[in-house]
């Protein structure tokens, strides 16, 4: 029997919630991850509970309970054993790395003086209220040491290569300054997705692109095919200087955005982003030329400057018609990184100004991380042998 994370959660799950509020929650956390487990050790031992099997592997030794601190209280698990030992249930630690990252950023803030009420009380509730600096900056190299070793482990080949930036709000000098957070994913060629890299700083776009890039390479990626991005000045110039003859996809969703800038009218956009979606939807790019063509010439006369803009920069979006069919609708956009930007929002948004870069990077490194690992025992994103 295999867990599986996209099932519908049982009606008493939520009741108890529903009645319970908080309480409830710390409940439904309780059993949901002891179900998990139990299902874990069936998997380790090819077998259910009192299940006769020529497969099985050792058996089940009863269970042993673990006090977690969340941000919903303190939850009390039962962890399942097996007789022969060699067995930990991975379900328990996923998420909790995250959770110790975010609450390192809030016991920082609140070390350094600069917490709010609220920090405050939640640094209360999770952690009592002896908070020392000697603490904090423990459990942190701690788990510094575990996400640094993630973010310099050799890479391998990676036909495709999707890049982005989001920016967080990040203390420096008394000021707060907006870190620009560079995020690199991709496809390998088995056609799982994996997150390559993360790296922040207050530098210089193009000077922060050029050095992430070139980390990248250092770790060992190649094989790049197809490299996904926005038209980002920084980024384009950092991947010219190490990239230097790969195919690039300009981001079909940000070229539809940016086109509506040059539409004179709004009673045109709907229209408009119609006739942009016909030519990326085309069945080759020489239909999708064609389509383009005749695009231009029907706004040569009610909207030049569209017109004059599509034929530049429409093109940078065909990239993707050099590439097996079947891959189309997953490369030619770089939306995989987009969801994970909002999956970095929802979690940060918590601590909205960060103390400093390193606890800003270590939380947004752990929650990369456990995306990693998501992506790495989930689906198959491509099938990288299709014709």
């Amino acid at each position: 029997m295999i867990y599986d994370n996209n099932c519908t959660l049982p009606k008493e799950y939520l009741e108890l919630v529903q009645e319970n509020g908080l309480e409830g929650l710390s409940e439904m956390i309780r059993l949901m991850v002891n179900q998990a487990m139990q299902f874990e050790r069936e998997n380790f031992l090819n077998a259910r509970a009192y299940e006769r099997s020529e497969d099985r592997t050792g058996y089940a030794n009863g269970y042993k309970p673990k006090t977690v601190n969340t941000r919903v209280g303190k939850v009390t698990f039962a962890i399942p054993q097996v007789r022969e030992g060699n067995f930990y249930p991975h379900a328990l630690e996923k998420g909790l790395r995250s959770e110790r990252a975010l609450l390192l950023a809030l016991a920082e803030m609140y070390v350094q003086g600069v917490s709010t009420r609220k920090v405050a009380a939640i640094t209360e509730q999770l952690c009592g209220t002896n908070i020392s600096a000697t603490q904090v900056s423990r459990t942190a190299k701690m788990l510094d040491e575990e996400l640094d070793a993630w973010r310099n482990r050799p890479l391998g080949e990676t036909p495709y290569l999707f890049l982005d930036a989001r920016y967080e709000k990040v203390r420096q000098s008394g000021c707060v300054r907006d870190a620009a957070i560079l995020i690199a994913s991709g496809v390998k060629s088995d056609g799982k997705r994996i997150i390559l890299g993360v790296s922040l700083s207050l530098s210089e776009a193009e000077e922060h692109w050029r050095t992430f890039l070139e980390s990248l390479i250092a770790r060992g990626l190649s094989g790049v095919q197809l490299i996904v991005s926005d038209d980002h000045a920084g980024l384009k110039a950092a991947r010219k200087a190490f990239l230097t003859g790969i195919l690039w996809q300009r981001c079909l969703f940000h070229l539809q955005q940016n086109a509506q800038s040059y539409v004179p009218r709004k009673s045109m956009q709907k229209q408009v982003a119609e006739d942009i979606r016909m030519i990326f939807n085309a069945p080759s790019r020489e239909k999708a030329e064609m389509y383009l063509a005749e695009t231009v010439e029907k706004y040569a006369q009610i909207a030049p400057r569209l017109a004059d803009w599509m034929e530049v920069n429409l093109p940078e979006g065909f990239s993707f018609f050099a590439f097996p069919v079947a891959h189309w609708k997953r490369i030619r956009t770089s939306n995989c990184l987009e969801r994970v930007s909002q999956e970095i929002k929802r979690r940060t948004r918590v601590a909205r100004v960060f103390p400093n870069e390193s606890s800003c990077l270590r939380l947004v490194s752990a929650i990369l991380m456990e995306i990693g690992e998501e992506w790495e025992f989930g689906r198959l994103y491509l099938q990288m042998d299709s014709e």
